[in-house]
């Protein structure tokens, strides 16, 4: 598998810390209670108004923090760092909050955004700076409504766009497991009620604007649920992974048309992917017949999309992030 290096680092930052700073073009994800609420990103929310949208600003945060601490010695690590001691302030959170008290807010960035904050907490909490004390109650917020929501979702969201149950999960339990004993309980519960019984997965993917791999993002995380006893899992989920099939699951999407923000959502999937498949064939292990297949089909996914993390900003405000996960994980 490629590792991140510093020139990946700096690439990744430096067009990351651009697009932070960019308001517009930027979509809202908000109710309009009446015309009061009508006003610029910035008013809505203090710190995340960039990156055309919420989840986009969060995920950049997270990984601009998490390049900055891997590589304290870039040129632009210490941008980063002035960046965050004016952004990540109490008063600034304070007002992210507020956004999640208005009337209709509940389903507000559920469960994608949700998630990616988490994550940022985590990330932030790693560093010898404030950041993380005060993104601190905007975690917990996250939190109590992974708490409310799991137990009413009946049905897992099995799609590979934001709405992918499975993959906020991985990024939630990774956040709750030494914050949280009770999240991880809920997550590990409800990721056995949903996926559990899953036999012989057709995988009939990609659709054409997905950037998770419904197949292999539940994988990835019964690889977290299931510990010890995934590779009995996954024999059965993906029975035929060591002769390369289903296909689709081996084979890079293909991009069309870079500057179409959905079909674009395909180079992710192949940098999600990258990272499913080597999270997986480390989860079974050298000796499974299926872990070399799974590792040059993680190379392969990677290398369709390296390439194309910058270049047109319907990619270029999201995409570094799946680069990172593909190349160093959480």
């Amino acid at each position: 598998m490629t590792h991140l290096t510093p020139e990946h680092a700096a690439r990744f930052a430096t067009a990351t810390l651009a697009h932070l700073g960019r308001e517009y073009p930027y979509k809202m994800d908000l109710v309009l209670n009446g015309p009061e609420d009508a006003k610029p990103p910035r008013e809505h929310h203090p710190i995340f108004h960039g990156s055309f949208d919420w989840h986009s600003c969060v995920h950049g945060w997270w990984q601009i923090l998490r390049l900055a601490r891997r590589f304290p010695d870039l040129p632009v690590a210490a941008d980063i760092r002035a960046r965050a001691d004016a952004m990540l302030v109490p008063d600034k959170v304070a007002g992210e909050l507020a956004f999640l008290d208005r009337p209709y807010s509940a389903a507000f960035e559920r469960p994608y955004g949700w998630a990616w904050l988490l994550a940022l907490h985590a990330e932030a909490a790693r560093h010898d700076a404030p950041w993380g004390d005060a993104l601190e109650p905007l975690a917990i917020a996250f939190a109590a409504r992974f708490h409310a929501f799991l137990p009413k979702l009946t049905y897992p969201l099995r799609v590979g766009t934001h709405f992918n149950i499975a993959f906020a999960l991985l990024l939630a339990r990774h956040w709750a497991e030494t914050r949280d004993p009770a999240l991880v309980t809920l997550i590990d519960t409800r990721a056995r009620d949903w996926f559990a019984a899953d036999r012989d997965c057709q995988a009939w993917e990609p659709g054409g604007d997905e950037f998770l791999s419904p197949a292999l993002t539940e994988a990835h995380l019964m690889a977290a649920v299931l510990g010890g006893g995934f590779a009995t899992w996954f024999d059965a989920f993906l029975p035929h992974t060591a002769a390369g099939q289903p296909a689709t699951l081996f084979t890079p999407a293909t991009v069309s048309d870079r500057s179409d923000g959905k079909i674009a959502h395909l180079d992710g999937l192949n940098l999600s992917r990258a990272w499913s498949w080597h999270t997986i064939a480390a989860a079974l292990g050298s000796g499974h017949p299926a872990s070399p297949v799974a590792e040059a089909a993680a190379q392969r996914h990677l290398a369709a999309a390296l390439p194309h993390v910058t270049g047109d900003y319907m990619g270029e405000h999201w995409l570094a992030s799946f680069a990172l996960l593909a190349l160093d994980g959480l």
